[in-house]
């Protein structure tokens, strides 16, 4: 019964409900990260609310910009592909940052914290639909730290709209990122995707759980 109530679960994240429970769904495949692609640059999209990360790869280093100042305090180089149905997802990279931002920016980040500063784990991944037909996908439903610090879909900062529709042969690319309270011993993160739904809004592919190391 309890497989039953966490495929449902994450059927619901799909339909813009709440993913109260951060226990690991059984039915989700796992999977640990190893690098399988060489990814060639893309077309970024500034996000409105974050510095632009992009020239920030060595540990310890500082940028800002109007909207703050960002320090990066891991970073992992993943370039990994992820086959779940006819999703395609290519995680490409994994940081922890130090963010101060803007007064400007203060009151957007008043729904997620009220620190005036924080840190955040941020991944950015490319998601292709290989299939004739629409589906539905979110490439991180959950996500876990090593320290047992968990966030789900509802807390990405970046609201890039990377979960949802996709359509056939579609393609969504960009940053999703989650504030952190800890972040003092990180040494792994893991990720569970949603189901991918068709649609009828029925699963035709379980959800994989991914563990990277930094």
């Amino acid at each position: 019964m309890k497989k039953y109530f966490y495929h449902f679960l994450l059927l619901s994240v799909l339909a813009g409900c709440s993913a109260g429970n951060n226990t690991e769904p059984q039915g989700a495949q796992n999977i640990t990260a190893k690098p399988t692609l060489e990814i060639k640059n893309d077309v970024y999209v500034p996000s409105p609310q974050v510095t632009d990360d992009r020239n920030l790869v060595n540990i310890g280093e500082t940028l800002s910009d109007t909207k703050g100042e960002l320090t990066l305090k891991e970073y992992k180089k993943v370039n990994m592909e992820i086959q779940v149905g006819p999703a395609n997802m290519i995680i490409k990279d994994i940081k922890v940052m130090h963010f101060v931002p803007d007064f400007s920016m203060i009151d957007f980040f008043h729904d997620y914290t009220h620190d005036e500063e924080f840190d955040f784990v941020k991944v950015e991944v490319e998601v292709k639909n290989t299939s004739n037909e629409v589906i539905k996908f979110n490439p991180i439903a959950f996500i876990k730290m090593n320290n047992g610090e968990q966030k789900t879909w509802e807390d990405d900062i970046y609201l890039e709209e990377l979960p949802g529709e996709i359509g056939p042969n579609g393609v969504k690319k960009g940053n999703l990122g989650y504030i952190l309270k800890d972040t003092n011993d990180i040494k792994w993160v893991e990720l569970l995707t949603s189901d991918v739904v068709n649609k009828n809004e029925e699963s035709i592919a379980e959800a994989k759980n991914i563990i990277i190391d930094f």
